[in-house]
């Protein structure tokens, strides 16, 4: 049975170690624990029934509760299941930044990271290039460096 745990926001990391320990020590029937991502303020807890996930978290501290129904992994397997992601930017690319504070400078691709789906830009704009880490859903590609040549 999988297990909804509200605990503090920002404080997902601590509770899971603290359930964690003490499922260990105490030898409660609770398979596993963990902190999906995009999921902030929950944690997910495998137990074999309801009283030994009450056991797990009761009196901790972050842990707010149980949340009252059981979840299927079909619930929750799009935020455990790490997918690749297919990602049509490329280095050198131009690119649009297409949100917050941001919003509508140009710049260029120097780096881009697939796993945790960022991308490191040079905006072409400012007077002293500085690298500056955005989400790959934050911009779109307007010019391929294929196409500058």
């Amino acid at each position: 049975m999988i297990f909804i745990i509200k605990v503090t926001t920002n404080k997902e990391e601590r509770a899971v170690d603290m359930i964690s320990d003490r499922v260990i020590k105490k030898s409660i029937n609770v398979f596993s624990v963990s902190r999906p991502n995009g999921l902030r303020g929950y944690v997910l807890l495998e137990a074999e029934d309801r009283e030994s996930a009450e056991e797990a978290v009761y009196n901790l501290q972050y842990v707010k509760g149980i949340i009252g129904k059981t979840i299927s992994y079909e619930e929750i397997k799009n935020m455990v299941e790490q997918t690749a992601t297919t990602v049509s930017i490329k280095e050198g690319d131009i690119v649009e930044i297409i949100s917050a504070t941001l919003k509508g400078e140009k710049a260029k691709v120097l780096r881009i990271d697939k796993q945790k789906e960022e991308v490191v830009v040079s905006l072409l704009g400012a007077v002293i290039p500085l690298p500056v880490t955005l989400k790959l859903d934050n911009v779109k590609v307007i010019r391929r460096e294929e196409d500058a040549d």
